[in-house]
């Protein structure tokens, strides 16, 4: 396929990975650390993204505590090319940014958004399928995303339901029936059952014209920021200091997607994993034959199902099973591994130094 100047891809890296703590903190969460191979993932999102437009074409958006640390990990990237919203808003106002830069680019940009702490093992099968969303969403006439087959009744995600495949020209794309947010797992049980089903990995494509026909409808504020947005040389930091706050906090699922005209989307061919706690480790790293996960200078005897990692100290457990242990220089996680998802709760009770 041929380089499109109007495609654009936006990284969406502005997430706390409080679920990783201790090792990710505020300035440094999941995408922004090697855990899961020598660069992280907001770089490996990058480059995926690579594959599909040139560097150019490419946005990152982030925060200001994590902005030096994001400009830092990609300096082939133009500093205007990572920007941080001055304010955590939740998708819908990140995307209706994403979308007022593309269109500051291109005032017929098409763009996809993605976020940047999904581990994607298979980047050759995802970037050819993102320039197929990519392509159906210059149509644009629809919103566009990508769908991950279910493999587990996870009540963590929000689904997908998938319509015929209507999409005349496009083999592959089905209408969206309607947007489910975390089911109960009986429910969840009952949507792997069907094969209709497939989890929202938050990887969305539309045209700039499309985004805000459809905000104008649905939410209106965040189509007078799109077109309200500074032309090159205009004051963009006044404007985003004053008009993104007032945006409201909401997932651009609630705000967009769950109510838009039409809704387009196809099943991902790659591999995909949100990695959403320590948890999500055994299946990246291995398990030892009592069933450990073990990660540096870590050992367990008497004892199974464990998850340890450990980045400089030695850490020993006898006769424990299914804990995570997590050490580093200036503090140490324990919980059962049952209880690895409530690890952000720790946040407010941590003194500023180690949250």
């Amino acid at each position: 396929m041929e380089i499109d100047a109007r495609f654009y891809i936006c990284i969406l890296a502005g997430g706390t990975g409080e679920r990783f703590w201790p090792v990710s903190r505020k300035d440094k969460p999941k995408h922004l650390i090697t855990l899961f191979g020598e660069a992280t993932l907001l770089e490996q999102a990058v480059r995926r993204a690579q594959g599909v437009v040139p560097k150019e074409q490419i946005l990152v958006l982030t925060n200001e505590d994590q902005l030096e640390e994001t400009r830092r990990i990609l300096p082939f990237l133009a500093p205007d090319q990572i920007v941080a919203e001055p304010e955590k808003r939740d998708t819908a106002p990140a995307c209706a940014l994403a979308t007022a830069l593309a269109r500051s680019k291109h005032p017929k940009a098409v763009l996809a958004v993605a976020p940047a702490d999904a581990l994607i093992h298979d980047g050759a099968t995802y970037s050819k399928q993102l320039k197929e969303a990519l392509l159906v969403a210059a149509e644009g006439e629809a919103f566009v995303t990508l769908a991950v087959h279910p493999i587990f009744p996870a009540t963590g995600f929000g689904y997908l339901e998938l319509g015929e495949d209507v999409h005349a020209g496009t083999k592959g794309f089905h209408p969206v029936v309607h947007f489910v947010e975390k089911p109960t797992e009986e429910k969840a049980r009952e949507y792997l059952a069907t094969g209709r089903y497939g989890w929202n990995a938050g990887i969305f494509a539309w045209s700039v014209d499309y985004f805000v026909q459809e905000a104008t409808r649905l939410a209106p504020e965040l189509a007078d920021f799109v077109r309200n947005y500074p032309a090159p040389g205009g004051d963009r930091e006044v404007y985003l200091s004053r008009r993104f706050p007032a945006l409201p906090k909401i997932s651009v699922d609630y705000a967009l997607m769950e109510k838009a005209s039409r809704v387009l989307t196809t099943w991902a061919r790659f591999d995909w994993d949100d990695v959403g706690a320590w948890t999500a480790l055994p299946a990246h790293f291995g398990r030892n034959g009592d069933g450990n996960t073990l990660q540096g200078k870590a050992l367990v005897l008497e004892g199974s199902n464990n998850i340890v990692i450990s980045t400089g100290r030695t850490i020993a457990l006898y006769g424990a099973s299914d804990l995570v242990v997590v050490e580093t220089p200036d503090a140490i996680l324990v919980c059962p591994r049952s209880k690895a998802q409530g690890v952000k709760k720790l946040q407010e009770f941590l003194p500023d130094g180690v949250k």
